[in-house]
């Protein structure tokens, strides 16, 4: 099935989504991390629009075709959080699927604490709880390691310097080196590299990371939601012993460890992703 893509207005701006599948089916909606967008995706729309489901994958705010408004704290989890509630709302008045990816979970973990009416499932893909994560950025030194690059994009210009350098190859490197071999194609860097190339994309992409701190993860309670975690214990920038305590913050969850795949586990193995996500959504609630 065709891939088409529309801008939508939510929350004073403009989200481009890109949306394949039955119009009137399930709504199944999945969220890109860093430094993706709705193209992270590409091997999961079909394979939903396949089955019957209205598969939608929003490029996220500051990412690709989407709005890319100024100021660090235009970039808050409360305005990310409000973009996907809105634009749930604006699709349909039936609960949805939620799937994130690394950002992308931590923004589908906000909308499960905040608005669970909108969600009939959540799905999250190496990406832990935040508070889970914010305790182990305390006490775990292998956690604080791992998330060294976070605290080289709070500085100024120069992060946006070094990503944009010899068209991107730092970017680039980092996503191949981090992943199991043959990954990542041309055609996936074609794609990247395209959406990186826009204007203040990449300033945006990383106010993500600037604006983290002005307003956390602040819900103390359970996640009501069903859940499906999916982890991928080669992960190098995510440790996986954030994984089981992320599922005791849910109240209706399974975990699934994947052993040799990475960070980037819906690119390295997504046939398996997609059965898994599949076979969760069937189940009862």
């Amino acid at each position: 099935m065709q891939i088409k893509e529309k801008l939508h207005e939510v929350n004073c701006i403009y989200l481009n989504a890109a949306e394949t599948g039955n119009p009137q089916g399930k709504i199944i909606i999945f969220l890109h991390g860093f430094p993706e967008h709705w193209y992270a995706w590409h091997q999961q729309l079909p394979y939903f629009a396949d089955k019957g489901f209205r598969a939608i994958a929003p490029d996220q705010r500051g990412y690709n075709r989407s709005s890319k408004p100024g100021g660090v704290k235009a970039y808050t989890l409360p305005h990310l959080t409000a973009d996907i509630a809105q634009f749930i709302q604006q699709q349909t008045h039936e609960k949805v699927v939620l799937v994130g990816h690394d950002w992308g979970a931590a923004v589908a973990w906000s909308v499960a604490a905040h608005y669970p009416q909108l969600l009939e499932k959540l799905v999250i893909l190496n990406m832990p709880h935040p508070l889970v994560f914010h305790k182990h950025l305390r006490k775990n030194p292998k956690q604080v390691f791992k998330s060294m690059y976070a605290a080289f994009f709070q500085l100024p210009f120069l992060p946006e310097i070094s990503n944009r350098a010899f068209n991107f190859k730092l970017l680039k490197t980092t996503m191949l080196k981090s992943a199991l071999p043959h990954t990542f194609s041309k055609e996936d860097f074609v794609q990247y590299k395209e959406a990186w190339r826009k204007p203040k994309a990449l300033r945006s992409m990383l106010n993500w990371y600037r604006a983290y701190k002005y307003q956390p993860y602040n819900s103390q309670e359970q996640i009501k939601v069903p859940t499906l975690l999916i982890w991928g214990k080669k992960d190098s920038f995510l440790n996986a012993a954030m994984a089981e305590p992320s599922k005791a913050m849910c109240r209706h969850a399974e975990l699934v460890f994947l052993p040799n795949a990475t960070h980037w586990l819906h690119h390295e193995y997504p046939h398996q992703i997609n059965n898994l996500i599949y076979k969760f959504i069937q189940q009862p609630d």
